[in-house]
C-alpha cells in the first residue's frame, strides 16, 4: 500500500465539511440557476457607480501586484473612522482576518467562546488552530452577553466573539449594552466585535471606537452594505500594538490591487451607502409584509436580511427552505436549536422578492403537506 505524507494532528481530525455550500455549488448540483438569489446576504444593488468606473478603468493595471502595505486603503479606513493608520489592518474580508485572530490568540485546546449558531467561518477557523469552542445559547434571539461573560470567566477564554449586528437573527444591542460587556471582560481576553452589519443598523448600536483598549479587535467589510462581496476585502480596527501583530502573520498580498482601489473608492462614496442603507430598509419592510401576509412573524432587523419564524419547529422550517430552493428561490435559514424554527431571507432587488412572494404560499402548502 502506498504510504502517504502526515498531516499534522489538528488538520489531520478536522472534519471534510466547509462553513458555507455556496449557491454557485447548489446551481451545479440543480442543473439550472436560481431566479432569486436572495439567501447570502449579499448587496443586489452592487457597488457605487464611482467604484464601478473606476474598477473599469484601472482593469488593464491589473498586471502590476498590489501594494502589499494596502496604505491608501488604511489611510482612508483610518480617517474614516477618526483614528490613526497605525490602527488599522486591512485583509480579505472579516473572513480572512478571523484567520488570523484565531492563529494569533488560540492554541490547541483553548477555550474559546462564541454562540451558538453564530457566524459559522468564526468556529471553522478555531477548529483549524486546534481550539475548543465553548457556545452560550441565544436569549430572546439574541446573543446573550451575560452568558458569554459568565462562561469567558469559567472557561479562562483568551478569545470571544460577538456580533453586532447579529447574523442569523437580525438583532443587536445598543452601544451601551455593548460597553458594559466590554469592561466586564477580564483584561487577557481579546474580544471579536464583528460589525459586518455595522452600517446597515441603528447609530445607536455602535460604540465609540476605542483604540486605546487593547482587547478589542472591531471588524467592517465592503461585502455588505458597500455591495462588494466579490472582491473578499475588509478591515480591523484596533489598538495599534494588536495591529502590529497582525503584520507579523497576514498575508502581505492577499488583498488584490483591484480590491484596495475598490474598497478606497467605496469608502469615498457615503451618499451612494446611503442610499443603499434606505433602500435595504425599504427591502426589511417587504420582506417583513410578504412574512406576515403568509401568517409568519418577521424578526426585527438591524442588517440586510429579515429572520422569519415559521412557527413550528426547526423540521418545518428546513422543509420550508427546501420547497423554496426547488422553486428556484435560494435562501438559508438558522441550524442551531431555538433558532432553526426560521428561515433566512435577504433583501434583493425588486424582482427577485416579487418572486419570493409568488412562491412562498407555495413552499408553505408543500412544507405543510397541502
Amino acid at each position: 500500500m502506498r504510504q502517504r505524507p502526515s498531516l499534522t494532528p489538528i488538520v489531520g481530525a478536522l472534519p471534510t465539511t466547509v462553513p458555507f455550500v455556496g449557491p454557485e455549488a447548489q446551481e451545479r448540483e440543480r442543473g439550472r440557476p436560481f431566479r432569486a438569489r436572495i439567501g447570502a446576504n449579499e448587496s443586489s444593488f452592487g457597488p457605487s457607480p464611482r467604484v464601478i468606473a473606476r474598477m473599469e478603468s484601472v482593469a488593464r493595471d491589473q498586471w502590476m501586484y498590489c501594494d502589499p502595505d494596502n496604505y491608501e486603503l488604511k489611510v482612508a479606513a483610518a480617517a474614516h473612522h477618526n483614528v490613526a493608520v497605525e490602527n488599522v489592518v486591512v485583509g480579505e474580508g472579516i473572513d480572512g482576518l478571523l484567520g488570523l485572530v484565531a492563529r494569533m490568540y488560540v492554541g490547541p485546546g483553548d477555550a474559546v467562546v462564541t454562540s451558538l449558531g453564530a457566524y459559522p467561518t468564526f468556529n471553522f477557523h478555531i477548529a483549524g488552530v486546534g481550539g475548543r469552542l465553548v457556545s452560550v445559547p441565544y436569549a430572546n434571539d439574541k446573543e446573550d452577553l451575560d452568558g458569554l461573560l459568565g462562561k469567558v470567566a469559567s472557561e479562562k477564554a483568551p478569545l470571544v466573539y460577538l456580533s453586532n449586528p447579529d447574523n442569523p437573527m437580525g438583532s443587536w444591542w445598543e452601544a451601551a449594552d455593548v460597553i458594559r460587556f466590554i469592561e466586564a471582560l477580564p483584561e487577557t481576553t481579546m474580544l471579536v466585535l464583528d460589525e459586518a452589519y455595522g452600517e446597515l443598523g441603528p447609530a445607536s448600536a455602535l460604540p465609540p471606537i476605542d483604540v486605546a483598549r487593547p482587547n478589542v479587535i472591531r471588524m467592517r467589510t465592503f461585502s455588505k452594505a458597500y455591495g462588494l462581496a466579490g472582491i473578499r476585502c475588509g478591515y480591523a480596527v484596533a489598538e495599534a500594538e494588536v495591529i502590529r501583530d497582525f503584520e507579523k502573520i497576514r498575508n502581505h498580498y492577499g488583498v488584490s490591487r483591484m480590491a484596495q482601489i475598490a474598497g478606497l473608492e467605496a469608502l469615498a462614496d457615503q451618499d451612494y451607502l446611503n442610499s443603499v442603507v434606505a433602500r435595504v430598509a425599504a427591502g426589511r419592510r417587504r420582506i417583513s409584509a410578504i412574512a406576515e401576509q403568509n401568517g409568519l412573524k418577521p424578526l426585527p432587523s438591524a442588517t440586510n436580511f429579515v429572520t422569519i419564524d415559521c412557527g413550528r419547529d426547526g423540521a418545518f422550517a428546513l422543509k420550508v427552505m427546501q420547497a423554496l430552493l426547488s422553486r428556484d428561490v435560494f435562501i438559508r435559514k438558522p441550524m442551531a436549536p431555538r433558532l432553526d424554527r426560521c428561515i433566512r431571507v435577504s433583501v434583493g432587488l425588486d424582482h427577485e422578492l416579487d418572486i419570493f412572494a409568488e412562491e412562498l404560499p407555495g413552499a408553505l402548502a408543500a412544507a405543510r403537506g397541502n
